[in-house]
């Protein structure tokens, strides 16, 4: 039987796949910090406290000293395609679109700013994709990012009618993948260094400790990566030492040590020569590797004594990255294409 005339247009068919990460401001200005921030902060996944008391210190204190300091930091790494979250993981897309062909609708979003998981979603359900894979970008799981994307896509799916099928992403932490992706990337840039890497310090995002012995697996995954990525780079960098760091602190609670800011103050202190830091929990650089690891980082390492530093570009759109990204969607998609 033939369809009514009358009868509205339903696009069917297609499978998608939405990369994911956390998020970044439409502009490196405190009134887009402001927004950007209250969205973040208000996150009960970002920020474990009473909302009774969290509030007011929220709305009270930092979005109103907050955001002028964080919109200096955002415009020293602000770029000509606007921030470079943003623009790689819109890179990372289009790469991943060509690599996947037409079968595959290969869309993005942000967990916080814009475009965000559930319009993306919505969007992609109005294509016709009734089938779509959740890819968030963290290699490592913590209830404050993967568990926060899901929020998101629950969101979302509550405010549709017609729901697709939805499959999600796992962490990769310790995929063969991923490990492999990081140790020809880090090579790569570790060999065109103008000096002899003698530390490489892997810098994490930090995480208040309460979250570990709450029965977050983040700590753990991240020092797998580490322990991982330091066994596959040592046939090739024998004589470089591996250290683990956590950075990005905030708060007067107690995170995950050791900090990022004390270890580089050790290792200048020591008077350490061909120290180098690598994000390998970033799946794209952003303002905590590109202001904070470059420029603030340097800043503590040198004025402590220490000389010869460089911070390594995370996996980004680049090609071992990509083939990680395409190898991992390829897997989580068997069934479906």
């Amino acid at each position: 039987m033939d369809k009514p005339a009358t009868h509205p247009a339903a696009p069917i068919g297609k499978v998608g796949v939405m990369l994911v990460n956390l998020g970044t401001p439409e502009a490196p200005e405190p009134g887009a910090l402001r927004r950007y921030l209250g969205q973040f902060l208000s996150d009960p996944r970002v920020i474990e406290i009473p909302r009774l008391i969290w509030w007011p210190i929220l709305h009270g204190i930092i979005l109103r000293t907050r955001p002028a300091k964080s919109a200096h930091a955002y415009s020293q790494v602000w770029t000509a395609d606007g921030s470079p979250l943003a623009a790689i993981t819109k890179a990372q897309a289009a790469d991943l679109q060509t690599r996947m062909g037409a079968q595959v609708q290969v869309e993005w979003a942000m967990r916080y700013g814009q475009p965000s998981v559930e319009n993306t979603l919505a969007r992609m359900k109005a294509d016709g994709c009734d089938r779509i894979l959740i890819a968030p970008l963290y290699p490592q799981y913590c209830g404050a990012t993967t568990a926060s994307v899901m929020d998101a896509l629950g969101d979302g799916m509550r405010a549709l009618r017609w729901q697709p099928a939805i499959r999600t992403l796992p962490p990769y932490y310790d995929d063969a993948l991923h490990i492999g992706a990081l140790r020809d990337d880090l090579s790569r840039q570790l060999a065109a260094l103008p000096f002899g890497p003698r530390v490489l310090v892997l810098s994490f995002h930090g995480m208040p400790e309460r979250t570990l012995h709450l029965g977050d697996p983040y700590h753990c995954h991240c020092r797998k990566t580490a322990r991982l990525l330091a066994q596959a780079l040592a046939p090739d960098w024998p004589a470089m030492r591996v250290e683990v760091a956590f950075q990005s602190r905030f708060g007067r609670a107690k995170w995950l040590e050791p900090s990022t800011e004390s270890v580089l103050a050790r290792l200048g202190a020591e008077g350490a020569q061909g120290v180098v830091v690598a994000a390998p929990g970033f799946a794209a650089d952003c303002v905590e590797t590109l202001e904070e690891l470059a420029i603030r980082g340097r800043e503590v390492f040198e004025q402590a004594g220490g000389r010869n530093y460089a911070v390594l570009e995370c996996l980004n759109a680049g090609d071992d990255g990509m083939v990680m990204i395409e190898g991992l969607v390829r897997r989580e998609l068997l069934g479906w294409v």
